[in-house]
């Protein structure tokens, strides 16, 4: 540790925005990067902490203190090395993670952690700009086949370990492009897709065969993956949507989420409009439009219906609003349950919380408005949180487009889960442990959101990371491939 007094002399500091009216014009990312001599001061402030709880917070354990440190000695690729040793694709998550490794930060019990999301994303981008980040190419090949079957981060993490293991490894993913949620469910402003190119083009020459418009399940049985590689990875995601149950869910203008956030980056990909949208456009220009659910995935309902031009944007969640400020004593080095503002609400939108949908009413088969109700969470017998509507509180929304954001129960059954024969954990995820990611079927290991539900990019680059430890362990009888 080179400065020790270095959270006391220097400020926080973080990446700024393009204004808002000019961001709203198109689809880029809008964060400005730190110049690097800022990105330098800011890991000074690192305490170098004898117990480095961000190492927790961090779900790929990611080594912070040394990096914050190799950047404020300007040993940018050294800082690479070290970041690269526990993460992928820390590009994907210096845009996109919500950063726990910040809430953990010794120095975020006064409101004021390291930038370390900043910081990561920094050392990454100024590795590919000097060129330092090239293929790992094996020197040697095992002569073992694994398939991976869906190309999210923990697909991606997993082919990519496995590669470099000297294992021949074929990505299978039923989208016309690679990528999952990182592609179609994240928008384009929040991450360009060209970052996602970028890692396949390594990929690829490390070793990787990428096989898209291929449904395992479907247009391909899980039994001839079986027959034919060594090991299977099944990385598919949690992609069954949390519906709408209540009267006029049938009317036109009541859509998923994903449905709205993939058509848009599908058309920000050049795809014409027949086939970006095969059962009609959906667009927010001129609307009112109502987002459900409180989430990121609201927020980024909120921030594409924003750029289409809606008249209005109001988002509703069922829970109450939290507090401004966690009570740090309690939840430190946790995350912590807090009131969080996204670049997406700052464009403009009404929050309100504690609101449950009970009627969505319509005309001529269209959706004109919401009945809701107020709600409050009282404590019962059992001593569980129960929700209650609130007497005489009903009221009416004006709803031209009702977006549903209220999360993902697992992963889809039909088709690859139920040819798969696996055994399903209570919440209906694929059951496997962390340890070795195993199924209940042999030779068939499962990772990410598909094992442990709907979660952070972060957790699926750990599992993806960690289930191609077992799959080569399992191969091999042993492994050099780190956790």
């Amino acid at each position: 540790m080179g400065l020790a007094t270095g959270f006391l002399e220097i400020e926080r500091k973080d990446r700024s925005y393009e204004k808002v009216e000019s961001r709203l014009k198109n689809y880029r990312e809008f964060v400005l990067p730190m110049p690097p001599a800022e990105v330098s001061r800011q890991g000074a402030r690192c305490m170098d902490c004898g117990i480095p709880f961000c190492h927790n917070g961090c779900p790929v354990n990611n080594i912070i203190p040394e990096w914050n440190e190799l950047v404020r000695r300007d040993r940018w690729k050294d800082a690479l090395e070290v970041l690269h040793s526990t993460n992928n694709f820390p590009e994907f998550t210096g845009r996109i993670c919500p950063a726990p490794c910040e809430a953990s930060c010794t120095l975020n019990i006064d409101d004021n952690p390291v930038t370390i999301k900043s910081i990561e994303c920094a050392i990454v981008d100024r590795g590919w700009e000097e060129g330092w980040i090239q293929p790992a190419v094996p020197a040697h090949k095992t002569g073992k086949r694994v398939a991976v079957v869906g190309s999210g981060p923990a697909g991606l993490s997993c082919a990519q370990q496995l590669a470099r293991a000297g294992h021949s490894v074929t990505l299978f993913e039923k989208a016309d492009r690679i990528g999952g949620l990182l592609r179609y469910g994240i928008p384009d402003f929040k991450m360009e897709k060209h970052l996602i190119d970028r890692r396949m083009r390594q990929m690829e020459a490390e070793g990787v065969e990428f096989r898209t418009g291929v449904e395992v399940g479907a247009t391909l049985s899980i039994k001839s993956l079986l027959e034919g590689y060594d090991a299977v990875a099944l990385t598919g995601g949690a992609e069954l949507p949390r519906d709408l149950e209540v009267p006029g869910r049938e009317l036109d203008g009541i859509h998923f989420a994903m449905d709205f956030l993939t058509q848009q980056n599908k058309r920000n990909a050049g795809d014409d409009e027949s086939r970006a949208a095969p059962r009609g456009t959906l667009s927010a220009k001129g609307k009112h439009v109502i987002v459900i659910g409180g989430g990121d995935t609201g927020s980024d309902c909120v921030g594409t219906s924003n750029r289409h031009g809606a008249a209005s944007v109001t988002q509703l969640e069922v829970m109450p609003q939290p507090p401004v400020r966690e009570n740090k004593a309690l939840t430190w080095p946790d995350w912590p349950l807090k009131l969080r503002t996204s670049s997406s609400h700052e464009e403009g939108a009404a929050r309100d919380f504690a609101v449950l949908t009970k009627r969505a009413i319509g005309r001529n088969g269209r959706i004109e408005a919401l009945e809701c109700v107020r709600v409050e969470w009282v404590k019962g017998a059992d001593g569980r949180m129960a929700m209650q509507e609130v007497a005489g509180s009903s009221f009416e929304l004006k709803a031209d487009l009702v977006l549903l954001a209220m999360g993902f129960l697992g992963p889809r059954r039909p088709g690859l889960v139920e040819q798969a024969g696996v055994a399903l954990d209570p919440r209906g995820n694929v059951a496997a442990n962390v340890t070795d990611y195993r199924t209940s079927v042999p030779k068939l290991f499962a990772a990410g959101d598909m094992r442990r539900g709907q979660s952070l990019v972060v957790w699926a680059i750990r599992e993806g990371r960690q289930c191609a430890r077992s799959i080569d362990e399992s191969l091999m009888g042993s492994t050099t491939l780190p956790r």
